[in-house]
Order: C-alpha cells, then structure tokens, then sequence
C-alpha cells in the first residue's frame, strides 16, 4: 500500500454562492497544477494515490466531494451542469479558470462533464463507467445493470428514488466486494486498504443516500454531452482482470473510439486498483498531455 498515507490529505470547505458548502480534499505538490480528480460512486473525502509521484511532477491532486455527499450540501438540482460550475468556482477561489482532471469509476462522467464545460484542459479516465446507456455499450451489458441502465433512460425519476430508499455505505461495500475479481477483491479488503475505502464510503454516506443515488442516475442515464465532441486529451486506463459490470464493459474499446484525441492504456494483471497500484504511471501522463 505504498503512497497512501491519509495524513498528509489537508482538508477545506469553501462557502458558494448560493451558500451552499463544498468540500475539499488535497496533496501532492501545495503551489502545483490542479488535478480535480472526481472519487468513485459514494466516495467523499480521499483515499490518496501517487502522493510522491504528484510531488515530483508538480501536481496538486483536489478530490472534490459531490454535492450531497461527505462535506458538500446537498443540491436538489444536482446535474454535470452544476457539477461543473461547482468545480469551477473552487477554481477561482484558487485562482485558476482550468486544471486537468481525473475520473475513478463512477467519476469518470463527471470528470468528462469538466471537459465538456471547458474546465478540464485534460483527462484521465481510470477503471471508468462507460456511456452504459448508448446502445452500442448496452448490449454488451450483463441483463441486471442493463435493466437498471434501461430504467435509468425510462424513468430515471424512479431510479433515483429506488436508490436513495435503499442504498447505504454497508450495502455499497458489499456490492463492491461482490462485484471485484479476486485481485481486486483482496486488494480493496487488504488490512491496509479497507479501512479507508470503508471510511470514504461511510463519509460519502453521512448524508443519507440521496447524493450517491442522483450520481448513479446522472451516470446511468444518457449523458447531456456528446462524447464525440469532446477534444481535449483523453487517456483510459483499465486493467484487463477488472471484473466490475457498471466499468467499461469491452475495457475502453469502444469508448476509445468515440473521442477525436484519446490513448487507450490496457494493463494484463491489473484490476480496477490502478488508481493505487499504478498512479504514478496514470500521472506522468496527464502531467504531459497538455
């Protein structure tokens, strides 16, 4: 569990507009490039990856919790649109108008609907939730998420509501652990690992699980931007023992084929960890995509 180390994530709250607050989570280099990295589903605070990697390349790696989730109000009106703007004004209070940015699994979207708003110069996209709902992914679903996937473009109202009355930190974690193979299993369980991914879950449910349920239809549902249209650089990463059926169902394939300006990094041996196992490789990177 090389390079996480929990103690060296400063932590911040900034008061928007609207007087809503937005949480903040930081390491690597304090005066360097921005990374917005946008955590997976139900996540809020950091599990930190490629802290001396981040230091060396003059990165400064911001994990930003999603409205309603870990130290973020709530925001009825949640969407990518809103997402951005939220990211955005961190950006000004940082004084900066654009970063580069990384998405883990279900942040993969919101990290392309920083691209899609001009607010992400760059992107890295790791172990990432495909554009489940277009029919070319769809069909390679397996049926349960493909009827929720069918749900979410249906009634994505009733998604979100089924979500929000059921889900929870215990129940995600379990999820997870059902769905990993069993590298990523023992990783994610390993006695360094789980207590901080079962912490970022508990944080990102301590509001209920109304935030992680409007993510999960945003992400489910047919996303608001054309992938096709996005032309910053984009890299995905997947790790080809990645068992997950809400990733990338073909590893990146046919995704990769969807954008004007995209690498596509497949790993043997790997799992979804790759954010861990190989985040200075993911870093140097996008360190230089731009």
């Amino acid at each position: 569990m090389q390079g996480i180390h929990v103690t060296d994530v400063v932590s911040h709250t900034l008061t928007l507009s609207d007087g809503r607050r937005l949480g903040w989570h930081e390491w690597g280099a304090s005066a360097g490039r921005i990374v917005i990295f946008c955590s997976g589903a139900g996540m809020a605070g950091a599990i930190p990856f490629g802290g001396a990697a981040a230091e060396r390349l003059g990165l400064r790696i911001v994990a930003v919790d999603r409205a309603g989730l870990g130290a973020s109000d709530a925001n009825p009106e949640k969407s990518f649109r809103s997402w951005s703007a939220d990211v955005a004004a961190l950006l000004a209070h940082l004084g900066e108008d654009s970063a580069l940015a990384m998405g883990f699994s279900q942040g993969a979207p919101f990290a392309l609907a920083l691209a899609d708003a001009g607010v992400a110069k760059a992107v890295a996209l790791v172990s990432g939730q495909d554009e489940l709902s277009a029919p070319e992914v769809l069909s390679q679903l397996p049926e349960p998420v493909a009827n929720m996937v069918q749900l979410a473009k249906d009634d994505p109202a009733r998604l979100e509501a089924d979500i929000a009355a059921s889900a929870t930190a215990e129940w995600l974690w379990q999820m997870i652990e059902t769905m990993s193979g069993p590298q990523d299993r023992a990783y994610y369980a390993g006695e360094a690992f789980a207590p901080l991914y079962r912490a970022a879950l508990a944080d990102g449910f301590r509001q209920g699980a109304a935030g992680y349920a409007r993510d999960t239809r945003l992400a489910m549902e047919p996303w608001p931007f054309r992938v096709e249209e996005i032309a910053c650089p984009v890299a995905l990463w997947f790790g080809l023992a990645d068992t997950s059926p809400v990733h990338s169902p073909d590893f990146g394939a046919t995704l990769d084929g969807r954008f004007v300006n995209s690498t596509l990094h497949r790993l043997e041996g790997e799992g979804s960890a790759i954010l861990w196992s190989q985040a200075g490789a993911i870093l140097e990177d996008l360190a230089v995509a731009v």
